[in-house]
């Protein structure tokens, strides 16, 4: 899997769920922290903790406004006139697929663990999960 930074979007993961959101709307956040959160599966793959890390960058977008690191032109509109309200309950979920992506049974903990960036992606993610509270 090709990652060019600490960003959610900054590998192609999180770059083909950006569009992804844009054809799709709020069912493929859902369907992103589904798949994060899924009982039965004992080991979450990077390609899925990047696509839930993508969905919470996206949810927090919505929910502050803050659109920063939104890298996408498309996705951009989309958050600016998504339905803040109707997203509002997959917060939660939200926060728990960011604990699962961050757990011992996630792969990308592991994968970023040796590498030089490995504290600023923490970093990130610990941005994010505090704004979304």
């Amino acid at each position: 899997m090709n990652v060019w930074g600490v960003g959610s979007f900054d590998n192609d993961a999180g770059a083909a769920f950006a569009h992804e959101v844009t054809q799709d709307g709020a069912f493929a956040l859902a369907e992103a922290f589904d798949v994060a959160l899924d009982p039965d599966t004992d080991f979450l793959a990077a390609e899925e903790g990047h696509r839930a890390l993508a969905a919470s960058e996206i949810l927090a977008a919505v929910l502050t406004g803050e659109t920063s690191a939104i890298t996408d032109a498309g996705l951009r509109v989309w958050v600016q006139g998504a339905p803040r309200g109707d997203l509002l309950p997959l917060r939660d979920v939200a926060r728990e697929a960011l604990a699962r992506v961050l757990g011992p049974d996630s792969e990308l903990p592991d994968l970023w663990e040796d590498t030089a960036d490995a504290q600023a992606w923490r970093e990130s993610v610990a941005r994010l999960r505090q704004a979304l509270g």
